[in-house]
């Protein structure tokens, strides 16, 4: 099985059935509310995401993520590690800071955290960056096109003819497209993504 980083439908979020995130949709509402800002209510429905059309997004995660964790070390503050790494919940609009919801989700024994795409957007810009993450790196991801991409040799035969940064760990270089990735779609799409 694994675990997964996918896209969420309105089905779904506002779904109250077991493998549904009503709850954390109900609970990211009522922090909104008490925060002055917007409800989060304008979810694309199930009818617009349709595989291999970039509107859905699922990516498993393999690799080991320890380098990954010391790039992020080297190159982000504690801060920008923790909002990157934290949430567990990513909304595609701004959060000054992250939501620390009073509910647990499938992969949390704690409460879950909620982070805005666009912050998360712009550490992993950054860290893409840093490594010089190549322009072929698969942009829309919604049937495990970026992990295969990585695992199924693309990543290492770009490797072999173009190195540079990014090709030095390629796992490494999996989680930060991985994050890239992710949160571009939320913002894009106007959908939250969660791990499954």
């Amino acid at each position: 099985m694994g675990m997964y980083l996918v896209s969420v439908c309105a089905e779904d979020w506002f779904g109250d059935e077991e493998e549904g995130w009503g709850e954390v949709s109900v609970a990211v509402n009522a922090a909104l509310r008490q925060l002055g800002l917007p409800l989060y209510e304008s979810v694309p429905a199930e009818t617009e995401f349709v595989r291999g059309s970039g509107h859905a997004f699922e990516e498993k995660l393999v690799p080991p993520m320890h380098g990954f964790v010391a790039l992020c070390r080297a190159h982000l503050s504690h801060e920008e590690e923790e909002t990157l790494c934290g949430w567990g919940v990513l909304v595609p609009f701004s959060l000054d800071e992250a939501i620390h919801l009073p509910v647990e989700t499938a992969y949390t024994n704690s409460p879950t955290l909620v982070a805005g795409a666009p912050q998360v957007l712009a550490i992993a810009e950054k860290l893409a960056t840093a490594i010089e993450l190549p322009a072929e790196t698969p942009r829309m991801c919604d049937n495990l096109d970026l992990t295969m991409w990585f695992l199924d040799g693309a990543a290492k035969q770009l490797a072999a003819s173009r190195p540079g940064p990014w090709s030095r760990d390629l796992d490494t270089a999996f989680y930060v497209a991985l994050f890239l990735r992710a949160a571009q779609h939320s913002v894009r799409r106007g959908c939250p993504m969660v791990f499954s």
